[in-house]
């Protein structure tokens, strides 16, 4: 199909591909891989299945967009996170930055997250990128270690401490207020750098999350 080029493209009856994609996402998270379909997301989008072939050429390419956006909603902002703060002074505070980053959903899509690693138990290519992945962030945060002058051994350990429990937190899908899961946070802070934070730093931390001192 020859596509056509301006504003017609990207808006109006044809939808759009964000707008195809977002819906993918949703029929992903709230359903699992197997609704993520042209036809049922024509008649979510009220658009005509042919539409979506002006954004996509097969579903392929969908999915294939789709765990793209997987990445750049999670390993991309964690490892980014781990880099930017690596080298600052305060390295409990830094862990507090690094943590707060899979608190929210605009720096760790954690429904999509646990999403991916559904359709992964059905797709080895997925699987796949999901292993690369566990690998990119382990990585990251064992390298923000290191430069913090833990060992090698210490920081892989540490590392692995801290993300698997925050995996644990979505594989599991606890549920629990945002004040429970701060509040343990300094606690935390302490069993993966070996320090607490100050108390200046928890006020601060949890001001990010529009909650009180705590005290």
């Amino acid at each position: 199909m020859e596509k056509a080029h301006g504003t017609e493209t990207e808006t109006g009856w044809r939808g759009s591909r964000e707008g195809w994609l977002e819906a993918a996402y949703g029929a992903l998270i709230s359903e699992g891989i197997d609704a993520v379909k042209i036809k049922p997301l024509a008649e979510s989008l009220k658009l005509s299945r042919t539409s979506f072939y002006w954004f996509f050429d097969s579903r392929a390419s969908l999915l294939t967009a789709l765990a793209d956006m997987w990445e750049a909603r999670t390993t991309s902002p964690l490892t980014k996170a781990a880099r930017d703060y690596a080298e600052t002074e305060a390295e409990a505070e830094a862990m507090l930055n690094v943590i707060g980053c899979f608190l929210k959903p605009e720096t760790f899509d954690a429904k999509l997250e646990f999403s991916m690693r559904g359709w992964g138990l059905k797709d080895p290519a997925i699987m796949a990128r999901i292993v690369e992945a566990d690998r990119v962030r382990l990585e990251a945060l064992c390298g923000m270690l290191e430069r913090w002058g833990h060992p090698p051994q210490d920081a892989d350990v540490r590392a692995r401490t801290i993300y698997l429990v925050q995996i644990g937190y979505i594989s599991m899908r606890v549920e629990e207020s945002l004040e429970t899961r701060v509040a343990r946070i300094p606690n935390y802070v302490e069993v993966y750098t070996g320090r607490p934070p100050e108390p200046r730093e928890v006020v601060r931390f949890r001001a990010r999350f529009g909650l009180g001192s705590g005290t």
